[in-house]
């Protein structure tokens, strides 16, 4: 779709959480590649953490993050898979209002031409939970990288016609000048 020249950008607060049991945030790519593009884009990083798959840790952060009036979106790389640690869905559904059934349905059409059937084993998920959008997206960096250029370049832009996410968001005041 296109861009709508007349309405304003507005930045958001976004969140990143990493789940893994083996990076550090020195080596976490995928969760820096969220960090670079959200910034590119013209957001804000809210937090960044990275947590091991624990199902009542990622919870915890989450629900933490939907409670906070300051963050708009939570971004999260990692543990939608099928080993027997993954649990980012399991911690993550249980806390949101409304799930966006489309989001995971549409990352894996478009990761079809990348990774072909292995899309099937993709359990990426989003859903909207106190004016806060939640997003799920596997761990690999060209995962993220799919899921925002894919995805959430657009529907994070409130520009985006015919419809983004940003008019569903908690409003967060603009910062004022110290002066």
């Amino acid at each position: 779709m296109k861009a709508k020249v007349d309405a304003p950008f507005v930045p958001l607060n976004i969140a990143v959480l990493t789940v893994s049991d083996t990076r550090t945030l020195e080596t976490d790519t995928s969760g820096q590649v969220f960090v670079d593009r959200l910034n590119v884009a013209g957001h804000n990083l809210a937090a960044r953490v990275l947590l091991k798959d624990d199902l009542y840790k990622i919870r915890a952060q989450v629900a933490n993050w939907i409670a906070d009036d300051e963050v708009q979106v939570v971004l999260i790389t990692g543990g939608t898979g099928f080993t027997a640690r993954d649990s980012t869905p399991e911690a993550v559904s249980c806390l949101l209002d409304k799930q966006v059934d489309g989001f995971g349905e549409l990352f894996r059409q478009i990761s079809v031409a990348d990774i072909g059937t292995s899309t099937v084993q993709s359990r990426a998920l989003a859903g909207l939970a106190n004016g806060t959008l939640v997003c799920c997206l596997p761990g690999s960096t060209n995962a993220v990288r799919t899921g925002w250029d894919g995805i959430l370049a657009e529907q994070l832009d409130s520009r985006h016609r015919p419809c983004n996410f940003v008019a569903h968001l908690k409003q967060v005041a603009a910062c004022e000048s110290r002066g």
